[in-house]
């Protein structure tokens, strides 16, 4: 009967995996997995023990810094504002440090320039250098090294 209890621990940290996504519950339930085995086999209570102690250090040890490795890497695409970084736009009305219309993926963005001194005419090419709210931050091409 203890392979049940195992098996009823294993579900509990499968269930709070599923509400915390910390991965390491996941790892124990799997663990309590093991021990269930060991008990379903007949391995007296000390030897379910360290099946599960052994199980769940060894998932912890060597999956965990994997798991983590991957968490850290940035994502591979750009979304929303993030993707209009770096792309080229036309401005459409005078674009100051205050005030600007720029043409940009298609779509009408209020711009400013980067920096406070640059007057960017119309029909001038300009890159985004970064998105604040609805606004693109640009800076003319032709000055770009």
């Amino acid at each position: 009967m203890a392979w049940i209890v195992w098996l009823v621990v294993a579900a509990a940290l499968g269930v709070a995996e599923f509400f915390t996504l910390t991965f390491a519950l996941g790892l124990l339930a799997g663990a309590a997995l093991i021990a269930a085995v060991v008990a379903g086999l007949g391995g007296v209570w000390v030897l379910q023990i360290a099946a599960f102690a052994i199980a769940g250090a060894a998932g912890l040890v060597v999956m965990r810094p994997i798991a983590r490795q991957h968490m850290s890497h940035p994502p591979l695409t750009s979304e929303g504002a993030d993707a209009l970084v770096g792309k080229k736009a036309v401005v459409i009305e005078e674009v100051t440090a205050d005030h600007g219309l720029i043409k940009l993926s298609g779509e009408t963005w209020s711009a400013r320039t980067l920096d406070d001194d640059h007057v960017i005419p119309v029909g001038a090419l300009v890159d985004v250098m970064e998105i604040e709210g609805a606004t693109a931050i640009v800076y003319p091409r032709e000055l770009l090294p």
